[in-house]
Formats: C-alpha cells, structure tokens, sequence
C-alpha cells in the first residue's frame, strides 16, 4: 500500500480518536450552573465541547483577548476554555478588582494539567477541592525564603554562578543561542537555591525534562503518545524520582550533621499542626513546581532582553554605563551585593520594556466563590476567571506607541496608570518569586554586558506563541568580547 494511502485511511481514524477522547475529557464533567443565571457577560462559548480552546492556546494569546475586547466588551466577555465556563475582567479596573477580592469573591484555580502534573501525592477528586485552600499552597505565599532579607544571603552565590556560567558557555564563542543558555543558567541558579545541589551535569540532564513540561502545563490533558501532556507527564516523572534521589541524599546529609542553608532542608523538617512531616513524594512535587516557577519564565525574560537589546546599539549602551558605575564602587573580585542591585533603574527599566512587550507570564486563573457583578454582568459561582496582561500591556491608551521599545516609559517622572503594568500579578497574590526573578535577571544583565556585544543572527526570528514566548530558533546570537572587560 502506498504511503499517502495509508495516511488518508489512518488520518481519519485519528481524528476520531481525537474526538473521542476531548469528549471524554471535557463533556462529562459537571458544568458550572449559568442557564438560569442572567446578565452574564458578552462572547461566545465557541465549539461544542472544547469552546475555544484550541484558539486560545494554539494562537496568539494576546490576539485571542484583544479581538474578544473589541468585540464584546473592553470591560469583560465570556468564553470556554479547558472545558472550563471563564469570564475575562480587562483593563487596570479589572485588575484592582481582581487584586482586592482574593479569598473575598476569588481564590486560586489549576487547570486540570497543572493538578495533574504537580499533585502526584493527591487523587484528580482530592486536588481539585485541596487546590482552591489558601493553606495548601502557603508554599508559594510569601515564604520567608523568597523576602528579600533572605534572598540577599544568596545573591553572592546567585552573582558567582552568573559567571561561571559565562566562563564555561558564553566567552570564547562566535555564536550561541540565547535561549539555550539562558535556561542551562536559570536552572542551574534554580537548583542551587531550592535544592542546594552543584552538579552541572546532573542539572543538564534535568533542562529538556523541564522544556516539556513547561509545553505540556499549557496543553490539553490528553494523556496518550504523542500529545503534549503525555510527553509531561513522562517528564514529571522522571524529574520526580530525581527529587526523590536527591531528597534522600539531603537527609543523610542532615543527618550527618549539614546546615539548612537552602528550600529543600527547610521543607523536610516542616511539619503541619498534626506534627506530621510531609511525605517524600509530595515535597518533591511542590520543589517540582518551584522549579518550574523559577526557570521558564526567568529564562524566557533573559532572552528576550537580549533579543530587543541586540536590536537597539543605544540602550546597550546606557545599560553598560550604568553597571560599569556600578563596578566602579567595587573592590576588584568583590561579587554582587543588595546595594549594587538597587542602582540598576535603568537596567530594570530595560527589562520591564521586555516583559510588557514579550511577557513570560500570558496570565492565571481564578474560581468564583460566590455569584458577583462587575460592569454591569453577573458572573455565575463556580465560574473561572482570567486574570491576563494582555488587556494593558498593547492598550495606546496607556502605553503610546505600544509597539515601540522604550525604556523612559518607566522613569520617575512617567506616572504609568495605576494597575496597568503588573506583570507580576498584584494584591494577595503577587508572584511570591518576583524578587528572586528580579535578582536573578539583574545579576544575569550586569555580566553579559560587561562581558559582551553581540547581534542577532536572524532579527525576524519567528516568536512561537504556546501560552508562552519562544524563539522557533532558540535566538542564536553573534558574540564579540567587549573591551576592558572586567570579570
């Protein structure tokens, strides 16, 4: 039988498969009340079954909310997505309205292949209720390790990695994809911090298992070969029983009489109001996700930023003005303290430019805990809410010329709109880790700029839209030493 034959007859089957299995994963769930409920906002459901759901995570997702804002309403519309009945709240009204009724009319929402992918120690039943209570996930709010009084404490650690990471990848080299880098350095700082662990090759071999589930969080949970869900749900166990690995390790060695000097030491001695201390598997899933957390999105920033910065000569050369000021206050070999953070206005300036340009975080969820009016609509109990920055980050109204790369929109003397640059959330539920991406993306700025100038290989690169930004080509980039440079 011929090959297109066999592809016409097997292409169908597939399909159906296809169908079959979104049927079963979307149709015979338990939709949320909304028939009987009036006033609801304006938009559509979309397709029978998956709604509008491979738009919105297949397509831009700027361009999905964007179109929807000015079709049905600048304030808020309707859809379905991941099987889910979702009201958007747009504009820097709807954010304050978000941020100041956490836990009042909304608490945290995972769609299905976050619960999944991190709540291995939980049934699918148990998750989906545990998820929404604030004290399960008092991890990831505000913990002390994550203030900036205890980040301080690592950033010397945080600056000597920077460079090593330099020395081994960067220098010396004609050309190397930004992207690649960046995520080796992201991890490697990540496992440092969380897991207290420095083994390069260890850390390697952990970055392709991480890619996928990155992609897989934003896929649907369609758990068979092939699928993007299937290929992270492999991931997340092999990550897993790595953690395991180097859980064991940790507590023979605290055993023996090592200091808690990172995350994973403080989360096995933790224990709940019962006395109990958490279960193995279920301390590597929450460092799983802290990982994750603190990889993706920090390296998806440091790419950008070399890929805006690698098109403007001008602010390359104000960024490097200010960190060789910086510099100049240093005794030579001294690495990088609070102090010298603090005078990069201009560099996080740069940086806020990329994420309101290319943001890493397209935006969360929320479930409603009561029926609530905003704009004049009700928006049913049980409903879920997506809070996005794409309502602001492209509005002319508060960001002139919103395609152009520029810097002083952030300077003292510009006052932006209140909620209408809040790429880090706000309110309750700010990105606990803001501070850690903040240090980490700073520490990476003050070194490759020291150290290089470089230019894009291909400037119209194509920027793949997965819910996040990537390269399609992993942003390669021409390196040449920068003179004088200082290490």
């Amino acid at each position: 039988m011929e090959l297109s034959s066999l592809v016409s007859l097997v292409a169908p089957i597939l399909l159906l498969v296809l169908f079959v299995i979104l049927v079963a994963t979307f149709a015979l769930r338990t939709e949320p009340r909304s028939s009987s409920v009036k006033g609801l906002p304006p938009g559509n459901f979309g397709w029978w079954v998956i709604g509008e759901t491979l738009e919105f995570m297949f397509g831009n997702p700027e361009n999905f909310v964007l179109s929807r804002m000015r079709k049905y309403s600048p304030h808020i519309f309707k859809t379905k997505i991941m099987g889910e009945e979702t009201a958007v709240i747009c504009g820097p009204e709807g954010n304050k309205f978000l941020f100041s009724n956490e836990q009042k009319l909304f608490t945290a929402f995972r769609p299905q292949t976050t619960q999944k992918l991190f709540r291995s120690y939980q049934s699918a039943a148990t998750a989906s209720v545990q998820i929404a209570r604030e004290e399960e996930t008092k991890v990831f709010r505000s913990p002390g390790f994550l203030k900036p009084e205890a980040l301080v404490r690592y950033l010397d650690k945080m600056d000597a990695i920077t460079q090593q990471q330099m020395k081994k990848y960067w220098e010396n080299r004609d050309q190397v994809e930004a992207f690649t880098l960046s995520k080796t350095l992201t991890l490697t700082l990540a496992c440092r911090f969380f897991l207290g662990i420095d083994e390069p090759e260890r850390i390697s071999l952990l970055v392709n298992h991480f890619d996928d589930i990155t992609v897989g969080m934003h896929s649907l949970p369609l758990d068979f070969p092939g699928t993007g869900f299937y290929k992270a749900n492999k991931a997340a166990k092999a990550i897993r029983r790595e953690l395991k690995e180097v859980i064991k390790e940790k507590k023979a060695a605290m055993v023996a009489g090592a200091s808690m000097q990172d995350v994973l030491c403080h989360m096995i001695v933790a224990t709940d109001e019962a006395g109990k201390f958490m279960a193995e598997t279920e301390i590597a899933d929450k460092i799983m996700g802290l990982l994750v957390a603190g990889y993706s999105t920090v390296a998806t920033a440091m790419t950008f930023f070399m890929k805006y910065v690698g098109e403007r000569p001008d602010i390359y050369a104000k960024i490097l003005a200010e960190q060789l000021e910086v510099e100049s206050g240093k005794k030579a070999g001294k690495l990088l303290e609070w102090d010298d953070i603090q005078k990069m206005k201009y560099s996080w300036n740069v940086m806020c430019e990329v994420m309101r340009l290319t943001p890493a975080l397209q935006g969360t969820f929320r479930l409603a805990l009561s029926d609530f009016t905003y704009a004049g609509y009700t928006v049913p109990k049980g409903w879920k809410i997506y809070w996005t920055v794409s309502t602001t980050n492209k509005n002319p109204e508060y960001f002139p010329e919103p395609q152009k790369f520029d810097p002083s929109r952030y300077d003292e003397g510009n006052k932006l709109p209140a909620f209408a640059f809040v790429p880090f959330g706000g309110g309750p539920r700010t990105c606990p880790g803001k501070e850690y991406a903040r240090l980490a993306i700073l520490t990476f700025v003050h070194n490759v700029v020291k150290r290089f100038e470089w230019e894009l290989v291909n400037p119209k690169e194509k920027i793949v839209w997965r819910m996040m930004p990537t390269p399609a080509n992993a942003l390669p980039i021409r390196l040449s030493p920068r003179h004088s440079t200082t290490s």
